[in-house]
């Protein structure tokens, strides 16, 4: 339906957006006449609990949220932060004569403006606004040429999202009983996990293996110039026509996989070397071939992530976060799409930009088409791009920080994309001699130059291995011929090892979800970011590792819901649920095979998918969460090191024993949480079990007697004392360890029996002051402190503790309280600059532990970093992600409610309470609705 044209000349226009920031700029694009507000993402959604649940609904719904006895109708419910603003939204519907509909144009976005359609119930005119940029013209145009609601798009969203709920509100349970409390599966969260998990158990897996080949040195005897060099690097080829191994040749249990190869060790190599000392040299072959690059298609959502990744340090969720701000602000395009083809409006831009910055020569005759490569890409969308008609440089955007660096990063490939190719000639030289046994031997040597660098002018893509040599490297050789006498400078042997397969970045994940088809590009930040933050999961610079309790997790899955966690069926998964969303299946009858297994439904509509397809009797999920007794919860959460230890993940973390409880011999010792899974050696775990339970004993305390350990805590290093075992543990004359929390500075391995000693002694009475109250000196969460009733006062050095006299803390007490932090204490690491901030970036020790810092921003440092470890980029990607986020939301504290004694009150009285409990309802409810207002959410990934 088309906007009238007599409102179009007087009336008043609701516009629904989803974040304030996005109605912030709208407002200005469409002037007066329009109220632009935020439904602040989702209004409504499936019920999280219980509770939520209308009292109308029994059994299996009140825990589901959907009805699946009655064609898994969901049940939704508007979100309790939600009802103010939805309040807010009514009131501003009732004053107007036509509404817009103005959420993303993406499955997630056409689903909130149904939402908000079924939920405000308007009585005029509405109009489904959809647009990919924010500029004014593309605002303006989308207000002028509005369309339906797309229901198609609704159910395909609604399908999934019920789905998601079947699946992780039946199987996480399952994980809740069988390995711990608080655990959580999903669709694509769980194979996600099991990828990681997977290439651990290869690395775990991975036997080294040694070769060695020879580098040579040769030269042409010419004086060389940068055009043409005097000499070249090659490598050993072949000997006697034998290839020589390298490492892609062995398996991963260190032996070779590729027959007929020469396999040469130390020895063998250092004797060829040697037997070549007086060999004289010749060019045996010249093989020159063309070279061209084509540039890389514009961004699309995962090729964004992927990229800001290894050239900025961001993360999926930082990137997206940036990328949202970016979207808002009216910098770029619409940054969740599976597309790379850009309008004709954004190639002339582009075209108009290379003429004007590069020249006319770096101009392709014509424009450059992208085909989209992405199967069953949800909407068409544009690639990612800058906004607008003409392309504002970097430069122009008055852009800082995380968001200048992106822009950049898309404005650069989104010009480059409209560039030549480069072209140049890569060039291979074989250089052959005779060993002094007379074996024929054949180096190798790679060159290429570049003679039109095109589109590389602009861009150059990153590559996710460090060692990768990127397309604009060149390697010039000499200008040799077929003949030519070399003479050899130098040539060495040289040892090398096989490496284990590397781990996932955020990068590569993405990259491998895409290239299995598994889950949806705009999803993959926040599968990313759940894996991270449920604990499966967690950085070593910018490796993704898998934590112990990830492999049992992923081992129950695999075990007893194979078929949930299989790639292939994940995949299938996915086109059918692109089926329905293209009218090409039902979902209810898929729904039901899924859930209830194969009598569940008709088999309509690709229903018979949500099986293996193999034509095999399948249970459905119900079944499958149904029959847990043949889940052994010890078996599934235990995996053997070697030497009779086991590693066991139990409800407060990892650990390893021998033996069995109970018995003589047994053995047991908790493992580090932020140990990497491939360095739980057997050796390892053996030093592990030489200090049971990470204790480690200190000596006997001379005054009563007993042992006096250190331990490793939930809550932190500790010292105790063994009481004798006749001590009394319960009732009156129950009597308790003495226990001491060790310092910051201290260790386990390094504490000694006199320090413990000293730390139980504490808290130490200092004295007492001139009214009798006592002063203590006491170690606390946050550092040493003396205590005098309820005022506290730090102190700056642990060892005060034991040393500070009465006059030195009556001192401290003579002045006044100080606010705010003590002293700075110097940084434990520096780090180098940040290249956002261009501040210097330090690691300093903070009340939470150590975190990084540019003096702007501060970060926690993550499990798996360390002090001693961190990178400076690692530094930055914390920074980054932490911009990213925004600041910190205040929330206001509620006054207490003062208690009066109650009065009967008098008919006026009463009258005069009902108005004045009215008013302050209507000021909370403003205050509520401004509050919400205020309020960004962003719309989940």
């Amino acid at each position: 339906m088309s906007p009238t044209s007599e409102t179009a000349q007087g009336g008043r226009r609701l516009v629904i957006v989803e974040s304030p920031a996005k109605a912030k700029t709208i407002k200005g694009y469409l002037g007066p006449g329009y109220v632009v507000e935020a439904s602040v993402g989702h209004i409504r959604d499936l019920p999280s609990g219980a509770a939520e649940v209308p009292e109308k609904y029994t059994g299996e719904v009140r825990r589901l949220g959907v009805d699946v006895e009655h064609d898994f109708q969901p049940i939704y419910v508007v979100n309790s932060d939600k009802k103010a603003q939805v309040k807010k939204l009514k009131d501003l519907l009732a004053e107007s004569d036509e509404l817009f509909l103005a959420t993303d144009e993406d499955r997630e976005g056409e689903a909130i403006a149904w939402h908000l359609q079924e939920v405000l119930k308007p009585k005029v005119p509405v109009h489904r606004m959809v647009f990919h940029e924010i500029t004014k013209d593309a605002i303006q145009q989308a207000v002028r040429n509005p369309r339906e609601l797309n229901k198609r798009m609704v159910d395909a969203q609604e399908t999934r999202r019920i789905l998601d709920r079947l699946y992780g509100y039946e199987v996480s349970p399952v994980l809740w009983k069988k390995v711990m409390r608080g655990l959580s599966a999903g669709r694509v969260q769980s194979v996600a996990t099991r990828l990681v998990v997977e290439r651990e158990r290869e690395r775990i897996a991975f036997r080294s293996a040694e070769y060695w080949d020879l580098t040579g040195t040769f030269s042409t005897g010419r004086a060389g110039d940068p055009s043409d060099p005097s000499s070249l690097v090659a490598r050993l080829a072949t000997v006697e026509g034998k290839r020589v191994a390298q490492g892609r040749d062995f398996g991963a249990d260190g032996q070779l996989k590729t027959a007929n190869v020469l396999h040469l060790d130390e020895e063998k190599a250092r004797a060829l070397a040697a037997s070549l000392s007086d060999t004289r040299f010749a060019v045996r072959s010249v093989e020159s071939k063309p070279y061209r690059r084509s540039p890389y298609a514009p961004f699309r959502t995962t090729t964004l992530q992927q990229e800001a990744s290894r050239k900025l340090g961001f993360g999926a969720k930082a990137t997206m976060q940036v990328a949202q701000k970016l979207y808002e602000n009216g910098f770029i395009t619409y940054m969740r799409t599976d597309s790379t083809v850009l309008s004709d409006t954004a190639v002339s831009a582009a075209r108009a930009q290379v003429t004007q910055l590069y020249g006319a020569e770096y101009l392709p005759e014509k424009p450059r088409v992208y085909a989209g490569k992405v199967k069953n890409a949800q909407e068409a969308h544009e690639a990612i791009r800058p906004s607008g008609d003409r392309f504002r440089t970097p430069a122009e955007t008055g852009l800082t920080g995380d968001q200048f660096r992106l822009y950049e990063l898309i404005w650069k490939r989104t010009v480059a994309s409209q560039m030549k190719d480069a072209t140049g000639n890569s060039v291979t030289v074989k250089i052959a001699g005779a060993a002094a046994d007379g074996r024929d031997v054949e180096f190798s040597a790679s060159g290429k130059t570049i003679t039109f660098h095109g589109f590389m002018k602009a861009y150059v893509e990153g590559a996710d291995d460090p060692n990768a040599e990127l397309d604009d490297r060149e390697r010039r050789l000499p200008q040799v011929a077929e003949g030519d006498a070399l003479a050899a400078e130098d040539i060495t042997a040289d040892g090398h090892a096989t490496k284990p397969p590397a781990r996932y970045t955020e990068a590569s994940l993405v990259k491998e979800l895409e290239e299995r088809e598994i889950g949806r590009p705009s999803t993959y930040a926040s599968i990313i970011g759940t894996i991270l933050d449920r604990g499966y999961v967690f950085k070593k610079g910018t490796a993704l590792v898998p934590s112990f309790l990830s492999f049992a997790v992923v081992n129950l899955l695999e075990k007893h819901f194979g078929r949930l966690v299989d790639y292939d069926f994940t995949a299938r998964m996915e086109d059918d649920l692109d089926r329905i969303a293209r009218g090409e299946a039902q979902a209810v009858p898929w729904l039901k095979r899924f859930y209830f297994g194969e009598g569940g439904g008709s088999g309509e509509g690709g229903a018979a998918d949500a099986g293996n397809g193999d034509g095999d009797h399948l249970g459905g999920l119900k079944e499958l969460v149904t029959d847990l007794g043949a889940i052994d919860a010890r078996e599934i959460s235990s995996f053997p090191v070697g030497n009779g230890i086991v590693l066991r993940v139990g409800r407060y973390g990892p650990y390893v024993e021998r033996g069995e409880k109970d018995q003589e011999g047994h053995q047991r010792a908790d493992v580090p949480e932020d140990l990497a899974p491939d360095e739980l050696t057997v050796e390892h775990a053996e030093e592990l079990l030489a200090k049971p339970s990470g204790d480690f004993e200190l000596g006997t305390d001379p005054v009563s007697g007993n042992e006096i350990v250190a331990k490793a805590g939930r809550y932190g290093p500790y010292v105790t004392e063994i009481l004798p075992e006749d001590t009394p543990k319960t009732g009156k004359n129950a009597v308790k360890p003495r226990t001491a929390s060790l310092f910051k500075s201290m260790s386990l391995d390094t504490v000694t029996l006199e320090e413990a000693l000293k730390l139980m002694s504490l808290p130490r009475v200092v004295g007492t002051d001139a009214e009798g109250v006592e002063i203590t000196a006491q170690n606390g969460r946050y550092g040493p402190y003396l205590k005098k009733g309820t005022d506290s006062r730090s102190l700056t050095e642990e060892e005060q503790l034991f040393t500070i006299t009465l006059d030195e803390a009556l001192a401290i007490y003579a002045q006044p309280k100080q606010r705010g932090r003590a002293a700075a204490k110097p940084p434990l690491k520096e780090l180098g600059t940040d290249p956002v901030s261009e501040k210097p970036v330090v690691v300093k020790d903070g009340r939470f532990g150590p975190y990084v810092t540019d003096g702007e921003t501060n970060a926690t440092l993550r499990t798996g970093d360390s002090v001693e470890t961190i990178t400076p980029e690692r530094g930055y990607e914390l920074l980054a992600e932490k911009r990213a986020k925004g600041p910190a939301k205040k929330t206001a504290k509620k006054a207490p409610a003062k208690k009066t004694a109650a009065k009967k009150a008098t008919p006026a009285k009463k009258t005069a309470a009902k108005k004045t409990a009215a008013k302050k309802t209507t000021t909370a409810k403003k205050t509520t609705a401004s509050a919400a207002k205020k309020t960004a959410a962003a719309k989940p990934e």
